[in-house]
Protein backbone atom coordinates (compact mmCIF):
# COMPACT_ATOMS: atom_id res chain seq x y z
CA UNK A 1 0.00 0.00 0.00
CA UNK A 2 2.74 2.40 0.91
CA UNK A 3 4.67 1.32 -2.21
CA UNK A 4 1.79 2.30 -4.50
CA UNK A 5 1.50 5.67 -2.78
CA UNK A 6 5.19 6.36 -3.27
CA UNK A 7 4.95 5.41 -7.00
CA UNK A 8 1.98 7.70 -7.58
CA UNK A 9 3.76 10.61 -5.92
CA UNK A 10 6.82 10.01 -8.09
CA UNK A 11 4.76 10.05 -11.28
CA UNK A 12 3.00 13.26 -10.29
CA UNK A 13 6.29 14.92 -9.41
CA UNK A 14 7.85 13.87 -12.73
CA UNK A 15 4.88 15.22 -14.67
CA UNK A 16 5.04 18.54 -12.90
CA UNK A 17 8.78 18.74 -13.52
CA UNK A 18 8.42 18.08 -17.26
CA UNK A 19 5.60 20.59 -17.56
CA UNK A 20 7.74 23.25 -15.94
CA UNK A 21 10.59 22.56 -18.38
CA UNK A 22 8.31 22.89 -21.38
CA UNK A 23 7.01 26.19 -20.09
CA UNK A 24 10.55 27.48 -19.64
CA UNK A 25 11.54 26.45 -23.18
CA UNK A 26 8.42 28.06 -24.65
CA UNK A 27 9.08 31.24 -22.71
CA UNK A 28 12.68 31.40 -23.94
CA UNK A 29 11.65 30.83 -27.59
CA UNK A 30 8.95 33.49 -27.38
CA UNK A 31 11.40 36.00 -25.86
CA UNK A 32 13.93 35.26 -28.65
CA UNK A 33 11.37 35.81 -31.40
CA UNK A 34 10.19 39.03 -29.78
CA UNK A 35 13.75 40.36 -29.56
CA UNK A 36 14.43 39.45 -33.23
CA UNK A 37 11.22 41.14 -34.34
CA UNK A 38 12.09 44.24 -32.33
CA UNK A 39 15.56 44.29 -33.89
CA UNK A 40 14.12 44.17 -37.43
CA UNK A 41 11.70 46.98 -36.65
CA UNK A 42 14.50 49.15 -35.27
CA UNK A 43 16.69 48.62 -38.38
CA UNK A 44 16.53 51.55 -40.87
CA UNK A 45 16.61 50.18 -44.43
CA UNK A 46 17.81 53.59 -45.70
CA UNK A 47 20.85 53.61 -43.44
CA UNK A 48 24.08 51.84 -44.30
CA UNK A 49 27.40 51.43 -42.51
CA UNK A 50 30.18 50.55 -44.94
CA UNK A 51 33.47 48.71 -44.79
CA UNK A 52 36.73 50.75 -44.93
CA UNK A 53 37.67 49.37 -48.36
CA UNK A 54 34.38 50.67 -49.86
CA UNK A 55 34.88 54.11 -48.33
CA UNK A 56 37.92 54.63 -50.55
CA UNK A 57 35.73 54.25 -53.64
CA UNK A 58 33.37 57.04 -52.64
CA UNK A 59 33.75 60.73 -53.27
CA UNK A 60 32.05 63.03 -50.78
CA UNK A 61 31.04 66.58 -51.62
CA UNK A 62 28.26 69.16 -51.36
CA UNK A 63 25.55 70.35 -53.78
CA UNK A 64 26.69 73.40 -55.73
CA UNK A 65 25.09 76.57 -57.01
CA UNK A 66 25.72 77.17 -60.72
CA UNK A 67 24.36 79.49 -63.39
CA UNK A 68 21.84 77.30 -65.16
CA UNK A 69 19.48 78.11 -68.00
CA UNK A 70 16.34 76.06 -68.45
CA UNK A 71 15.32 74.87 -71.91
CA UNK A 72 11.72 75.51 -72.84
CA UNK A 73 10.37 72.74 -75.07
CA UNK A 74 7.84 74.00 -77.62
CA UNK A 75 6.15 71.60 -80.09
CA UNK A 76 6.52 73.12 -83.56
CA UNK A 77 6.15 72.46 -87.27
CA UNK A 78 8.25 73.23 -90.33
CA UNK A 79 6.84 75.68 -92.87
CA UNK A 80 8.05 77.22 -96.10
CA UNK A 81 9.55 80.68 -95.86
CA UNK A 82 6.72 82.81 -97.21
CA UNK A 83 9.21 85.49 -98.27
CA UNK A 84 10.92 82.89 -100.49
CA UNK A 85 7.71 81.44 -101.88
CA UNK A 86 5.58 82.37 -104.90
CA UNK A 87 2.04 81.39 -105.85
CA UNK A 88 1.77 81.41 -109.64
CA UNK A 89 -1.43 81.42 -111.67
CA UNK A 90 -2.73 82.55 -115.03
CA UNK A 91 -3.39 86.21 -115.76
CA UNK A 92 -6.05 85.30 -118.29
CA UNK A 93 -9.00 82.91 -118.44
CA UNK A 94 -8.17 80.04 -120.79
CA UNK A 95 -7.44 76.37 -121.32
CA UNK A 96 -4.13 74.64 -120.46
CA UNK A 97 -2.70 72.92 -123.54
CA UNK A 98 0.70 71.87 -122.20
CA UNK A 99 2.62 71.42 -118.95
CA UNK A 100 6.41 71.67 -118.67
CA UNK A 101 7.14 70.84 -115.01
CA UNK A 102 6.21 68.27 -112.37
CA UNK A 103 6.41 68.31 -108.57
CA UNK A 104 9.95 68.59 -107.29
CA UNK A 105 11.41 70.24 -110.41
CA UNK A 106 13.85 73.09 -109.89
CA UNK A 107 13.08 76.11 -112.08
CA UNK A 108 14.68 79.47 -112.77
CA UNK A 109 12.84 82.78 -112.86
CA UNK A 110 11.23 83.21 -116.29
CA UNK A 111 11.20 79.49 -117.10
CA UNK A 112 7.87 78.31 -118.65
CA UNK A 113 5.64 76.19 -116.42
CA UNK A 114 2.56 75.72 -118.62
CA UNK A 115 1.05 76.89 -121.92
CA UNK A 116 -2.41 78.40 -122.17
CA UNK A 117 -4.69 79.45 -125.02
CA UNK A 118 -7.37 82.10 -124.46
CA UNK A 119 -9.87 84.19 -126.46
CA UNK A 120 -9.09 87.10 -124.15
CA UNK A 121 -5.45 86.87 -125.21
CA UNK A 122 -6.46 87.02 -128.87
CA UNK A 123 -8.71 90.04 -128.33
CA UNK A 124 -6.00 91.86 -126.40
CA UNK A 125 -3.49 91.27 -129.20
CA UNK A 126 -6.00 92.61 -131.76
CA UNK A 127 -6.53 95.69 -129.57
CA UNK A 128 -2.76 96.17 -129.45
CA UNK A 129 -2.44 95.96 -133.26
CA UNK A 130 -5.32 98.43 -133.78
CA UNK A 131 -3.80 100.86 -131.28
CA UNK A 132 -0.38 100.52 -132.93
CA UNK A 133 -1.84 101.24 -136.39
CA UNK A 134 -3.83 104.18 -135.07
CA UNK A 135 -0.67 105.68 -133.59
CA UNK A 136 1.05 105.44 -136.97
CA UNK A 137 -1.89 107.10 -138.74
CA UNK A 138 -2.35 109.90 -136.21
CA UNK A 139 1.42 110.45 -136.09
CA UNK A 140 1.51 111.10 -139.84
CA UNK A 141 -1.62 113.26 -139.66
CA UNK A 142 -0.11 115.41 -136.92
CA UNK A 143 3.14 115.83 -138.84
CA UNK A 144 1.22 116.82 -142.02
CA UNK A 145 -0.84 119.33 -140.02
CA UNK A 146 2.32 121.01 -138.75
CA UNK A 147 3.63 121.37 -142.32
CA UNK A 148 0.32 122.81 -143.57
CA UNK A 149 0.14 125.21 -140.68
CA UNK A 150 3.65 126.40 -141.51
CA UNK A 151 2.45 127.05 -145.06
CA UNK A 152 -0.54 128.90 -143.66
CA UNK A 153 -2.88 126.34 -145.27
CA UNK A 154 -4.81 125.28 -142.10
CA UNK A 155 -5.78 126.90 -138.88
CA UNK A 156 -4.18 126.41 -135.47
CA UNK A 157 -7.28 124.60 -134.22
CA UNK A 158 -6.88 121.83 -136.80
CA UNK A 159 -3.26 121.27 -135.71
CA UNK A 160 -4.34 120.98 -132.08
CA UNK A 161 -7.14 118.52 -132.98
CA UNK A 162 -4.79 116.20 -134.82
CA UNK A 163 -2.22 116.46 -132.02
CA UNK A 164 -4.92 115.48 -129.52
CA UNK A 165 -5.88 112.44 -131.62
CA UNK A 166 -2.23 111.36 -131.63
CA UNK A 167 -1.99 111.60 -127.85
CA UNK A 168 -5.19 109.55 -127.44
CA UNK A 169 -3.86 106.90 -129.82
CA UNK A 170 -0.58 106.72 -127.93
CA UNK A 171 -2.46 106.31 -124.64
CA UNK A 172 -4.54 103.48 -126.12
CA UNK A 173 -1.38 101.76 -127.34
CA UNK A 174 0.19 102.08 -123.90
CA UNK A 175 -2.90 100.53 -122.28
CA UNK A 176 -2.93 97.65 -124.80
CA UNK A 177 0.80 97.09 -124.21
CA UNK A 178 0.33 96.99 -120.43
CA UNK A 179 -2.50 94.51 -120.82
CA UNK A 180 -0.35 92.10 -122.83
CA UNK A 181 2.54 92.47 -120.39
CA UNK A 182 0.10 91.68 -117.59
CA UNK A 183 -0.83 88.51 -119.45
CA UNK A 184 2.86 87.59 -119.45
CA UNK A 185 4.12 88.62 -122.88
CA UNK A 186 7.73 89.76 -122.97
CA UNK A 187 9.09 92.84 -124.78
CA UNK A 188 10.57 90.56 -127.45
CA UNK A 189 7.17 88.99 -128.10
CA UNK A 190 5.54 92.42 -128.24
CA UNK A 191 8.14 93.62 -130.73
CA UNK A 192 7.56 90.51 -132.85
CA UNK A 193 3.79 91.10 -132.71
CA UNK A 194 4.17 94.73 -133.72
CA UNK A 195 6.64 93.93 -136.52
CA UNK A 196 4.91 90.96 -138.15
CA UNK A 197 1.35 91.49 -136.95
CA UNK A 198 1.02 87.76 -136.29
CA UNK A 199 -1.19 86.97 -133.34
CA UNK A 200 0.17 84.35 -130.91
CA UNK A 201 -2.39 81.55 -130.36
CA UNK A 202 -1.02 80.70 -126.92
CA UNK A 203 0.95 82.13 -124.02
CA UNK A 204 3.38 80.58 -121.53
CA UNK A 205 2.79 80.83 -117.77
CA UNK A 206 6.28 81.50 -116.39
CA UNK A 207 8.01 81.20 -113.04
CA UNK A 208 8.35 84.48 -111.19
CA UNK A 209 11.24 83.24 -109.01
CA UNK A 210 13.68 80.37 -108.80
CA UNK A 211 13.03 77.42 -106.53
CA UNK A 212 11.38 74.02 -106.32
CA UNK A 213 7.87 73.26 -107.54
CA UNK A 214 6.16 72.16 -104.31
CA UNK A 215 2.57 72.33 -105.61
CA UNK A 216 0.95 71.82 -109.02
CA UNK A 217 -2.83 72.13 -109.09
CA UNK A 218 -3.49 71.90 -112.83
CA UNK A 219 -3.65 69.37 -115.64
CA UNK A 220 -3.75 69.51 -119.44
CA UNK A 221 -7.17 70.51 -120.75
CA UNK A 222 -8.21 72.29 -117.57
CA UNK A 223 -9.90 75.69 -117.89
CA UNK A 224 -8.34 78.11 -115.43
CA UNK A 225 -9.06 81.62 -114.22
CA UNK A 226 -6.80 84.32 -112.79
CA UNK A 227 -7.99 83.51 -109.26
CA UNK A 228 -6.83 79.86 -109.47
CA UNK A 229 -3.47 79.03 -107.79
CA UNK A 230 -1.78 76.73 -110.32
CA UNK A 231 1.80 76.41 -109.06
CA UNK A 232 3.70 77.07 -105.84
CA UNK A 233 7.45 77.58 -106.07
CA UNK A 234 9.61 77.80 -102.96
CA UNK A 235 13.25 78.37 -102.20
CA UNK A 236 13.85 75.70 -99.53
CA UNK A 237 17.39 76.81 -98.62
CA UNK A 238 15.74 78.50 -95.62
CA UNK A 239 12.58 77.41 -93.83
CA UNK A 240 10.46 78.58 -90.94
CA UNK A 241 9.83 76.60 -87.77
CA UNK A 242 6.66 77.87 -86.11
CA UNK A 243 5.58 77.05 -82.56
CA UNK A 244 3.16 78.30 -79.92
CA UNK A 245 4.88 79.41 -76.71
CA UNK A 246 2.79 79.41 -73.48
CA UNK A 247 2.02 82.93 -72.40
CA UNK A 248 3.64 82.38 -68.97
CA UNK A 249 7.10 82.08 -70.53
CA UNK A 250 6.60 84.25 -73.61
CA UNK A 251 8.29 87.13 -71.77
CA UNK A 252 11.60 85.24 -72.01
CA UNK A 253 11.35 84.94 -75.81
CA UNK A 254 12.97 87.74 -77.80
CA UNK A 255 13.93 88.57 -81.37
CA UNK A 256 17.37 87.52 -82.65
CA UNK A 257 17.54 84.83 -79.93
CA UNK A 258 19.16 81.57 -81.02
CA UNK A 259 17.16 78.40 -80.43
CA UNK A 260 17.79 74.70 -80.96
CA UNK A 261 15.53 72.83 -83.38
CA UNK A 262 15.13 69.06 -83.22
CA UNK A 263 13.14 67.09 -85.79
CA UNK A 264 12.29 63.53 -84.65
CA UNK A 265 11.85 62.31 -88.24
CA UNK A 266 15.47 63.17 -89.05
CA UNK A 267 17.10 61.75 -85.93
CA UNK A 268 19.90 63.06 -83.76
CA UNK A 269 20.81 66.12 -85.83
CA UNK A 270 19.94 69.47 -84.24
CA UNK A 271 19.55 72.71 -86.18
CA UNK A 272 20.36 76.23 -85.07
CA UNK A 273 17.63 78.79 -85.62
CA UNK A 274 17.06 82.48 -84.98
CA UNK A 275 13.77 83.90 -83.75
CA UNK A 276 12.52 86.38 -86.37
CA UNK A 277 8.98 87.00 -85.14
CA UNK A 278 7.08 86.94 -81.84
CA UNK A 279 3.37 87.65 -82.09
CA UNK A 280 2.00 90.70 -80.29
CA UNK A 281 -1.24 88.89 -79.51
CA UNK A 282 -2.20 85.82 -77.44
CA UNK A 283 -4.37 83.03 -78.79
CA UNK A 284 -7.46 83.17 -76.58
CA UNK A 285 -8.20 79.45 -76.95
CA UNK A 286 -4.73 78.00 -76.32
CA UNK A 287 -3.24 80.89 -74.29
CA UNK A 288 -0.09 80.78 -76.40
CA UNK A 289 2.02 83.23 -78.41
CA UNK A 290 3.01 82.29 -81.95
CA UNK A 291 6.79 82.33 -82.48
CA UNK A 292 8.58 82.00 -85.81
CA UNK A 293 12.18 80.81 -86.23
CA UNK A 294 14.38 81.03 -89.34
CA UNK A 295 16.49 77.93 -89.99
CA UNK A 296 19.08 77.37 -92.72
CA UNK A 297 18.31 74.28 -94.79
CA UNK A 298 21.04 73.90 -97.45
CA UNK A 299 20.63 70.11 -97.79
CA UNK A 300 16.80 70.33 -97.78
CA UNK A 301 16.56 67.86 -94.90
CA UNK A 302 13.84 69.97 -93.32
CA UNK A 303 10.64 69.52 -95.28
CA UNK A 304 7.47 71.60 -94.95
CA UNK A 305 4.90 70.22 -92.50
CA UNK A 306 7.46 68.12 -90.59
CA UNK A 307 6.90 68.02 -86.82
CA UNK A 308 9.69 69.59 -84.77
CA UNK A 309 10.64 70.54 -81.22
CA UNK A 310 11.82 74.05 -80.48
CA UNK A 311 14.19 74.32 -77.48
CA UNK A 312 14.28 77.91 -76.26
CA UNK A 313 17.00 78.60 -73.68
CA UNK A 314 15.73 80.59 -70.71
CA UNK A 315 17.75 83.30 -68.96
CA UNK A 316 20.43 81.97 -66.59
CA UNK A 317 19.82 81.89 -62.84
CA UNK A 318 21.54 80.39 -59.77
CA UNK A 319 20.38 76.80 -59.24
CA UNK A 320 21.32 74.15 -56.67
CA UNK A 321 22.46 71.03 -58.54
CA UNK A 322 23.89 67.58 -57.93
CA UNK A 323 25.79 65.46 -60.45
CA UNK A 324 23.98 62.63 -62.20
CA UNK A 325 26.42 60.13 -60.63
CA UNK A 326 25.15 61.05 -57.14
CA UNK A 327 21.60 59.86 -57.86
CA UNK A 328 20.07 56.42 -57.46
CA UNK A 329 16.52 55.66 -58.53
CA UNK A 330 14.05 53.15 -57.13
CA UNK A 331 10.31 52.83 -57.79
CA UNK A 332 10.20 56.14 -59.71
CA UNK A 333 11.79 57.99 -56.81
CA UNK A 334 15.21 59.70 -56.86
CA UNK A 335 17.55 59.33 -53.85
CA UNK A 336 20.95 60.62 -52.74
CA UNK A 337 23.15 59.38 -49.90
CA UNK A 338 23.85 61.92 -47.13
CA UNK A 339 27.05 61.36 -45.13
CA UNK A 340 26.29 60.97 -41.39
CA UNK A 341 29.89 60.08 -40.54
CA UNK A 342 32.93 58.74 -42.37
CA UNK A 343 31.43 55.25 -42.73
CA UNK A 344 27.71 55.79 -42.14
CA UNK A 345 25.30 57.12 -44.78
CA UNK A 346 21.60 57.80 -45.00
CA UNK A 347 19.56 57.46 -48.22
CA UNK A 348 17.15 60.40 -48.54
CA UNK A 349 14.47 61.05 -51.20
CA UNK A 350 14.87 64.18 -53.32
CA UNK A 351 12.84 65.96 -55.98
CA UNK A 352 14.93 66.82 -59.05
CA UNK A 353 14.45 68.63 -62.35
CA UNK A 354 15.38 67.42 -65.84
CA UNK A 355 19.05 66.76 -66.59
CA UNK A 356 21.09 69.70 -67.87
CA UNK A 357 24.73 69.04 -68.85
CA UNK A 358 25.12 65.97 -66.54
CA UNK A 359 23.58 67.86 -63.61
CA UNK A 360 20.14 67.62 -62.01
CA UNK A 361 18.57 70.73 -60.46
CA UNK A 362 17.45 70.16 -56.87
CA UNK A 363 13.82 71.15 -56.37
CA UNK A 364 13.27 69.75 -52.87
CA UNK A 365 14.82 67.52 -50.21
CA UNK A 366 18.42 68.79 -50.06
CA UNK A 367 20.29 71.88 -48.86
CA UNK A 368 23.64 73.31 -49.92
CA UNK A 369 25.34 72.57 -46.56
CA UNK A 370 24.70 68.81 -46.59
CA UNK A 371 27.53 66.40 -47.44
CA UNK A 372 26.51 63.77 -49.98
CA UNK A 373 28.07 60.95 -51.98
CA UNK A 374 29.05 62.57 -55.30
CA UNK A 375 30.57 59.46 -56.95
CA UNK A 376 29.91 55.80 -56.13
CA UNK A 377 26.27 56.09 -55.10
CA UNK A 378 25.38 53.04 -57.18
CA UNK A 379 27.89 50.82 -55.33
CA UNK A 380 26.73 52.17 -52.00
CA UNK A 381 23.12 51.41 -52.85
CA UNK A 382 24.09 47.85 -53.84
CA UNK A 383 25.70 47.37 -50.42
CA UNK A 384 22.55 48.72 -48.77
CA UNK A 385 20.37 46.21 -50.64
CA UNK A 386 22.66 43.31 -49.68
CA UNK A 387 22.53 44.35 -46.02
CA UNK A 388 18.75 44.54 -46.26
CA UNK A 389 18.57 40.91 -47.43
CA UNK A 390 20.74 39.58 -44.59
Amino acid sequence: MSFKLILINFIVFSTLLLTGCDKNESTKTSDKETAQSSSEEDRDINSITIRPELANRLKIGQPTLIDLADKILVPSRVQVDEERTAQIGSYVTGRIINLFVILGDYVQAGEPLARITSPDLTQSQLAYLRASSRVVVTQKAAERAHHLFAADAIAQAEVERRQSELEIAQAELGAATDQLRLFGMTDAELKELSKKGKILPWLDIKATREGYVIARNVMVGQVVQPSDPLFQIADLSHVWVVGDVPEQIARDVRLEQHVEINVPAIGGADFDGVIIFVSDTVNRLTRTVMTRVMVENPDRKLKPDMLANMHITDTQHKTLVVPEAAIVRELNQDYVFVAISDNQFQRVPVELGPEVADYRPVLNGLSIDQRIVMTGAFHLDSERKLAELE
